[in-house]
């Protein structure tokens, strides 16, 4: 199993092209998580709203209030 360190000294032997090519795919790779974990709060609040678990307001102090809890 190849440590990290293995895998910047490889990358570092790469051509800048290779390089490029790799930092595009982690910005990919980075977005795609992002997303994942983006529709997964969404899901769990949508699953909280369903429960009732979730509680509105436009008043400040009951916001102050909510965010305490």
């Amino acid at each position: 199993m190849m440590t990290f360190n293995d895998v910047i000294e490889g990358i570092k032997s790469l051509s800048t092209d290779e390089k490029e090519e790799i930092k595009s795919l982690l910005q990919q790779y980075l977005r795609e998580e992002h997303r994942d974990k983006i529709y997964e709060n969404f899901q769990a609040a949508q699953k909280e709203q369903q429960q009732g678990n979730l509680k509105f307001s436009n008043q400040i102090n009951e916001l102050r209030k909510l965010i305490e809890e």
